[in-house]
C-alpha cells in the first residue's frame, strides 16, 4: 500500500515550520509509522494540522483560490502564518508500495500581483533506479505554471529544451538535481492555462505521465473524516454506495453496498462489528415505501430493533469507523480528528487497536493519521506512533516524537502506559520528574 514516510508544512496557520517523519534529505530520521497520532493541549494547532491535509486535498480538487476560501478558512491571508511573507509550502515524501522508490512532492502557494493565490512552484522528484545517494531528479518542475514534465518511467531533461523553458535560476537548479546526466527526446514543455490549478491535476490525467498520475490518485484517494452523528441519522435514498463519505450521511448506503456486493463477507463483518459495540446483537437495513433506507440495530434483550435515529452518537460513530475499516478497497490515507468524542473511555483502546490492525495489514490497509486529546486512546499506542504538538514562545507550533525522549521510551518499555505518562505531564517539554 502507499505510505507517507514524512511531510513538512510551512506558513500554514500556526504551523510556521513543522516536519513529521523522514524527508528525502533527512534519511537518518525514522519515517512515519502506519498509524500516527498527534496529541497536545487545546489551541496548540491539532486542528490546523488536520486541516493542512484537507487544504492540500482541496487544492487538488478545486484549485488553490477556492481551497483558501473553502471550509470557512477565510482566504489566503487568514491561513498564512501571522507575520510571515513567504509562500505556504507543503512537502510530501511517499512511496507507492514497499518495492517502489520514494517520490517527493513540493507545492508552494503565494499571492500574485492582483493579490490572488496561485501555484507559485510545484515539483515532483524521484531518484533514478539504482541511485542511492545524491539529489533526486525532477520529473515535474513548474514555476508559475511554466516548466517541464517527462514522459515514461525513467526519463530526464532534454537540456537544450530545458534551457529555453526555464529561468536561469531554475535551470541551474535543474543541473544541480542531476538533469545533465540523462538526455531524452521525451521532454514535454508545459505551460498551464490556469495558474490556480495544480499541474498534477492536468498532467496526472495523461497516460504518458504515469508517476504524476500515481501521485494524483494517491491524494485523490485520501479520506478526511468530518463525520457528524446527526448526518448519519438522516434518511438517504436507497442505493448502494461503495465508500463512506466525509460526513457519514450515506452510512446506510454503504451497508447496502456491502450486503449486495459482498454477501458472503457481509454478515461476518456485521457480526464482528456488533461484537465490538456494547449491547448490539445484529445490524441490518430496511427499505421504506418511499425508497429510503433505515439502519437497524438489534439490542440484546429487546424484541424490536432500534433505528439509527434512536442510537447514541458514540454508537453511530464507532459503527461508522469500524465499517470504514472493512472497506474492500480502502483509501490509502485516512485522517481523523478526535475520533474519541462521544465514546465510552473503555472503548478507546479497542478502537486504537482496530486502527493499528488495519494500518499494519500487508494488503488492503490504509495509513492512518489521528489527532486526539484522550489519554485512554494513547494508552494503546507506542512512543514511535505518538507526536506531541506544542506552542512555542513565539506563538507558533512545534512538534516532536514521544520516542525521542529516552526516559519516556524506557518507562513504556517497563510497562507504564503512554497515555498515563501524558496525563502525568511526563510528555510535556521542560518537565522533570524523579522516578
Amino acid at each position: 500500500m502507499a505510505m507517507m514516510d514524512g511531510f513538512r508544512i510551512k506558513n500554514f496557520k500556526t504551523l510556521k515550520d513543522v516536519t513529521l517523519g523522514r524527508l528525502w534529505n533527512q534519511q537518518r530520521i525514522v519515517p512515519l509509522t502506519p498509524m500516527t497520532a498527534v496529541i497536545g493541549k487545546n489551541g496548540v494547532g491539532k486542528s490546523s494540522l488536520f486541516d493542512a491535509f484537507g487544504f492540500l486535498a482541496d487544492c487538488l480538487n478545486m484549485g488553490v483560490e477556492e481551497a483558501c476560501d473553502a471550509r470557512k478558512r477565510g482566504g489566503f491571508k487568514r491561513i498564512r502564518s501571522q507575520g510571515q511573507s513567504g509562500p505556504i509550502y507543503f512537502e510530501l515524501y511517499y512511496k507507492e508500495d514497499h518495492k517502489s522508490r520514494h517520490i517527493t512532492y513540493e507545492l508552494s502557494i503565494d499571492l500574485d500581483e492582483s493579490e490572488r493565490p496561485f501555484v507559485f512552484r510545484e515539483r515532483l522528484r524521484q531518484r533514478r533506479e539504482g541511485q542511492k545517494h545524491g539529489r533526486p531528479f525532477s520529473f515535474l518542475a513548474l514555476n508559475s505554471g511554466q516548466g517541464g514534465a517527462w514522459k515514461g518511467k525513467d526519463r530526464g531533461w532534454n537540456i537544450n529544451e530545458a534551457k529555453d523553458a526555464l529561468s536561469p535560476r531554475e535551470f541551474i537548479k535543474l543541473l544541480l538535481d542531476g538533469g545533465d546526466k540523462e538526455e531524452t527526446s521525451e521532454t514535454e514543455i508545459v505551460e498551464l492555462e490556469d495558474k490556480r490549478k495544480l499541474g498534477i491535476v492536468t498532467l496526472g490525467s495523461l497516460k504518458q505521465h504515469p508517476r504524476i498520475s500515481a501521485f494524483r490518485r494517491f491524494v485523490e484517494g485520501w479520506y478526511l473524516s468530518y463525520f457528524t452523528p446527526d448526518a448519519a441519522r438522516g434518511l438517504p435514498l436507497a442505493g448502494a454506495q461503495k465508500h463512506l463519505n466525509i460526513h457519514g450521511d450515506n452510512l446506510g448506503n454503504v451497508v447496502q453496498f456491502m450486503e449486495r456486493e459482498h454477501p458472503g463477507r457481509f454478515h461476518d463483518i456485521l457480526s464482528r462489528i456488533a461484537g465490538r459495540i456494547p449491547g448490539i446483537d445484529k445490524i441490518d437495513t430496511e427499505k421504506t415505501n418511499d425508497d429510503r433506507l433505515l439502519l437497524r440495530f438489534n439490542d440484546r434483550g429487546f424484541k424490536d430493533p432500534f433505528y439509527s435515529q434512536q442510537m447514541s452518537d458514540g454508537t453511530l460513530k464507532l459503527f461508522a469507523y469500524l465499517l470504514m475499516l472493512e472497506d474492500p478497497n480502502p483509501p490509502p490515507f485516512i485522517c481523523l480528528e478526535e475520533p474519541e468524542n462521544g465514546l465510552y473511555h473503555k472503548l478507546l483502546e479497542i478502537l486504537a487497536r482496530e486502527f493499528r490492525a488495519h494500518a499494519t495489514r500487508r494488503k488492503g490497509g490504509s495509513q492512518i493519521f489521528i489527532t486526539t486529546h484522550q489519554p485512554y486512546f494513547v494508552d494503546a499506542l507506542d512512543p514511535d506512533e505518538v507526536w506531541i504538538l506544542e506552542k512555542g514562545a513565539d506563538g507558533f507550533s512545534g512538534i516532536r516524537r514521544a520516542s525521542d525522549d529516552p526516559l519516556v521510551k524506557n518507562m513504556v518499555a517497563e510497562g507504564l502506559p503512554l497515555g498515563g505518562l501524558w496525563y502525568s505531564d511526563y510528555l510535556d517539554a521542560g518537565q522533570s520528574h524523579a522516578l
